[in-house]
């Protein structure tokens, strides 16, 4: 007797498909910049996503990045075919080192079309962001497509996270498909027992510990739990170098500071420490040559992340691959608590003294005085970071993000995007005048949503780092590194925002309430002393 044959799942349209499997994770914007290719997918737009528009592909994924960091849900893309992706890349690099979700559509010519050449089709399409997204596509069939954005998706969103990428050529999202039900994947790595017995021990018995903490912490909302393991310890806690998150309030008494990219440097600040334990960081990242003395073997290395990756480069030490919230708080319940003496809390730096040109330090302590205190900052000045990090401590988890890639023109979009994920706090950008450049058109969208979100460039009429590094590195007749007469209020005005230029340092309070208690967007043109701060020592 012949089987009974099984039934067919009821179909639906590729695109049908995949805006159900939206709904199912969640996913509430689709941020983008609409070309021809694009047009099937966003006709007849829903009423239940919003459709956030940026003014250039790069925007569009940093906006999506913002938004993914402060929701902890992957951010959907959708890019121009080819050109558009190129466009993005720049971005899609950052979100891939700053381990945020996404996954990111690009439109496709069609596939009649594909064989001949045609004008806008991409050629190996899914190879073009590689390697910097975890899984790349273009699905053989259409019908494939919502399986493979939900692939996509379950990928984003596993540590550690990152982007992802399914070109969909522009037939595909009129063809029938069966829908693809939404399905629950665990996220959270355990520790081997055995190891964090190992590290509490050491910790337990180390005469002068030190903790590192890197991004990781932030991300997975586990500073709380960081925090009681520190005070277990009774041990200075250091920030990885180049860390894109808060992982620690910097008020704290066992707050030690901020390890520089520099191998002599961060061995020099380690040096004294017998045990060190790296919490959701590389083990270590560094920007210029050097001899790297804490791998010689002084000091007892451990290291706590949940990148593989990480993991499988760190040279020296015992590395344990977990997600923080399980590890912390394994370790919590570990670690007994340390009788030793509390380390010396960090010195509180005197207030800067006002002066003309203004100082850039003169600003930082003025704006973290005016800040509200559930204020989110995004940062992108480089050559103003170390000043930054003396006189504006960050509060810890959800109040602070940067790129940790180096690349520029993430952080004007990515302020946009934390803005809408929380339009009850205010976001402050602060950002140098030539970041602002990469990607000014943030503003546009900003100010077309009225976003809580004030802007404040810090103008000091060229790049700033790149004069650091030229003094460093003892080059001279550098071209390239001024940029005077950019006038920012008009550029930001031209957009429908609030804008003002302050050059005083006793106009500055005044500006700062403006700015910081405006009802949309504002943005605040400070004009500084063009001085250049070293950023490493000369001999690195």
């Amino acid at each position: 007797m012949p089987k009974k044959p099984k039934p067919h799942a009821a179909t639906t349209t590729v695109k049908s498909a995949t805006f159900d499997l939206l709904r199912a994770f969640n996913i509430d914007k689709v941020f983008g910049n609409p070309g021809s290719t694009e047009l099937p997918f966003l006709s007849d737009w829903p009423d239940d996503i919003d459709y956030v528009l940026a003014l250039q592909e790069a925007s569009a994924v940093a906006m999506a990045d913002g938004y993914a960091q402060a929701t902890r849900n992957a951010g959907f893309v959708n890019l121009h075919s080819a050109a558009g992706v190129g466009n993005a890349l720049g971005n899609i690099y950052t979100a891939f080192k700053n381990q945020t979700p996404l996954v990111i559509t690009a439109g496709q010519q069609a596939r009649s079309l594909l064989p001949l050449q045609a004008f806008l089709g991409a050629e190996r399409a899914s190879e073009f962001p590689r390697p910097y997204v975890k899984y790349s596509v273009e699905p053989a069939r259409a019908e494939d497509v919502p399986a493979a954005i939900a692939r996509a998706y379950y990928v984003a969103m596993q540590p550690p996270c990152g982007p992802t990428f399914v070109s969909v050529p522009i037939d595909d999202w009129a063809r029938p498909a069966a829908p693809v039900p939404a399905r629950s994947v665990t996220r959270e790595l355990g520790p081997e027992h055995g190891a964090m017995q190992a590290l509490a021990e050491a910790l337990a018995t180390a005469k002068k510990p030190a903790l590192v903490v890197g991004p990781a912490v932030d991300r997975a909302a586990a500073v709380g739990l960081m925090v009681q393991v520190a005070e277990r310890a009774n041990a200075p806690v250091w920030v990885s170098p180049f860390s894109a998150r808060c992982s620690f309030p910097e008020r704290h008494p066992l707050f030690a500071g901020f390890l520089p990219a520099s191998p002599g440097q961060l061995s020099e600040a380690l040096g004294a420490y017998d045990v060190v334990v790296v919490i959701g960081a590389p083990v270590f990242t560094f920007h210029v040559e050097g001899h790297a003395a804490i791998f010689d073997g002084g000091t007892q290395l451990f290291q706590i992340t949940d990148d593989a990756d990480a993991a499988s480069v760190t040279p020296l030490g015992t590395s344990i691959l977990a997600t923080m919230t399980p590890a912390l708080s394994l370790l919590l319940e570990r670690l007994p608590q340390a009788k030793r003496a509390a380390p010396a809390p960090r010195a509180v730096p005197p207030t800067p003294q006002a002066s003309d040109p203004m100082p850039a330090e003169f600003l930082l302590d003025a704006l973290s005085k005016a800040m509200p205190n559930n204020a989110v900052l995004i940062e992108e000045a480089p050559s103003h970071r170390l000043a930054m990090q003396k006189y504006m401590p960050m509060r810890g988890q959800n109040s602070f993000a940067t790129m940790a890639s180096g690349g520029l023109g993430w952080s004007l979009p990515a302020s946009a995007g934390f803005a809408l994920a929380n339009d009850r706090r205010r976001t402050v950008c602060l950002i140098g005048d030539g970041s602002a450049m990469y990607s000014v058109q943030a503003l546009w969208t900003a100010a077309q949503r009225k976003l809580p979100l004030t802007v404040i460039i810090l103008n000091n009429a060229g790049y700033g780092a790149m004069r650091s590094f030229s003094q460093v590195m003892q080059v001279r007749n550098v071209p390239g590194l001024e940029l005077p007469n950019i006038d920012f209020v008009q550029l930001a005005q031209s957009m429908g925002c609030a804008a003002e230029r302050v050059s005083r340092c006793e106009d500055l309070s005044a500006a700062l309430s403006r700015a910081l208690s405006h009802d949309g967007v504002f943005v605040l043109e400070a004009m500084l002393d063009s001085a250049v701060p070293l950023l490493y020592a000369k001999n690195g």
